[in-house]
């Protein structure tokens, strides 16, 4: 792409209205994957500040003024800081969630009458354009589509945005395109990196926002193959044969999950958007599909079902991949304060083996090893620490995948504890107080998710040193 290239991509991520959820959260929640296996992450507080200054992006080249108080936030940026911020996902002060982005591509004929800008607004720079500013979902889907039509895309994105009450999910194509759509309070949506979203409805203003234009914008290109709606997907969209192997799949394998009694083929390029679940949707579902590679299917790389022969297990782009980096689960709650409501899960290296890890946003501070993210491995870093356990599982994937569950199963009850305890002491608690305190107990939780892994590691790498192949005793040979 121009003179840049693409560093993060190829990521799956899944929305979930307050109504669908089973406490009354909104989530919206990504997996970030990138090209190759190693993208070193970490977890940061941006605290609140006023800005007076002229953004530059180091990876495209963007330059932009940026005035105004911004609130305080969170993030997940690159270790390595030489390509840019890449921020990624986060909460602000104010409750307001955002994760950028799901890449997708946009068909070349709209691309041939609106380029993408190469030194436009790209995934490296939407965080920290938009989050430190807004005060709802909406505003933020108002902010970047502004920034947008002004400065252009160098990509084409989908972007989520939710706030207590509402799920926003936007997406830009070409150089100045963009829509979003409010998700249904009652309904979930799986988005891989393909366009998601269908049919606008202009005069809905309350469910659907739109670049200015962008009717006239195709209308004057005729780029509408079926004028009897707007679909956006279908005029803005790729769909091509490589996204019913790379992407639908994953469509097809989350709405397999939470709509059970739907008949779909994963290559179907028509699955809708978004449906209604068939059950209450958890945290632990959404972490479950987040994680998860086809399990149960003819489909599954592992070899887990027995119908699957070679040409099945590697048919299908699987979630849980070699690329996972780092995946996030944001999640505004309603039945708490909300000076204590917003949760950021998080878990870095392969997902299918690493704990979501939960951690308060209203902090000053995160947990030692989980801002740390040197080059070279090293295992005072959380993301180096899980980057190990593929190194050491794979190998031995059926042997020790019982173990690992168990260990995945243990560290997400000891998180659902310790919000019950953390959110009953921290009533008594408000301002710098409550910050710090939960500063403290976000340490706790890291340190004990911590230690229960070092104690995994300790044990498979025993029974690995156990079990060599290369043995040999006194009278082997005889």
């Amino acid at each position: 792409m121009g003179k840049f290239n693409r560093l993060s991509s190829d990521c799956t991520a899944i929305i979930v209205g307050k109504k669908a959820s089973i406490d009354g959260s909104t989530i919206i929640a990504r997996d970030e994957d990138a090209h190759t296996a190693i993208n070193t992450k970490k977890f940061v507080v941006v605290p609140s500040k006023d800005y007076d200054l002229t953004y530059k992006s180091k990876y495209t080249g963007l330059e932009i003024p940026v005035k105004g108080h911004g609130y305080r936030y969170t993030a997940t940026p690159n270790g390595n800081p030489s390509e840019g911020d890449w921020f990624e996902a986060g909460i602000n002060e104010k409750n307001v969630a955002m994760s950028a982005t799901e890449t997708e591509l946009t068909n070349p004929r709209v691309l041939g009458h609106d380029p993408l800008v190469e030194n436009g607004i790209a995934e490296d720079a939407m965080v920290t354009l938009v989050l430190p500013f807004v005060n709802s979902a909406r505003e933020g889907v108002q902010r970047l589509g502004a920034l947008i039509e002004k400065y252009g895309t160098a990509e084409t994105n989908g972007i989520a945005f939710s706030d207590k009450d509402e799920v926003w999910y936007m997406e830009t194509a070409g150089g100045h395109q963009w829509v979003a759509e409010k998700l249904p309070d009652d309904a979930y949506a799986i988005c891989p990196n393909i366009m998601v979203i269908e049919k606008i409805e202009f005069g809905d203003h309350d469910n659907f926002m739109h670049s200015e234009g962008i009717r006239d914008f195709v209308n004057k290109y005729h780029l509408n193959p079926n004028p009897i709606d707007f679909n956006f997907r279908n005029i803005f969209g790729s769909q091509n044969e490589a996204d019913s192997y790379y992407n639908t799949p994953r469509t097809w394998y989350g709405q397999k999950l939470f709509n059970p009694s739907v008949e779909q083929e994963p290559t179907s390029q028509n699955m809708p958007f978004c449906r209604k679940p068939e059950k209450k949707i958890a945290i632990e579902d959404v972490q479950y599909f987040l994680s998860s590679h086809y399990n149960g299917t003819k489909y599954d790389p592992f070899g887990t079902h027995s119908s699957g022969d070679e040409k099945d297990q590697k048919k299908f782009r699987s979630i849980a991949l070699d690329r996972n980096q780092s995946s996030c689960i944001l999640q505004i709650r309603n039945d708490v304060p909300a000076n204590m409501a917003a949760i950021q899960w998080i878990a870095f290296g392969f997902y299918n083996y690493s704990p979501y890890v939960p951690f308060y946003t209203n902090i000053i501070d995160t947990p030692a090893n989980y801002k740390f993210a040197p080059d070279k491995f090293n295992m005072d870093s959380a993301y180096w620490m899980y980057k190990l356990l593929p190194v050491i599982i794979e190998p031995k994937y059926h042997q020790f995948i019982n173990e690992v569950n168990a260990y995945r199963d243990d560290a997400q009850s000891y998180a659902v504890g310790r919000l019950d305890s953390v959110d009953e002491k921290a009533k008594t608690l408000t301002g710098s107080d409550l910050q710090e305190s939960l500063t403290n107990e976000n340490i706790k939780t890291a340190d004990h998710i911590t230690e229960s892994t070092t104690n995994l590691i300790d044990s498979l790498i025993h029974q690995t040193l156990l079990s060599s192949k290369i043995a040999f005793n006194l009278g082997d040979g005889l």
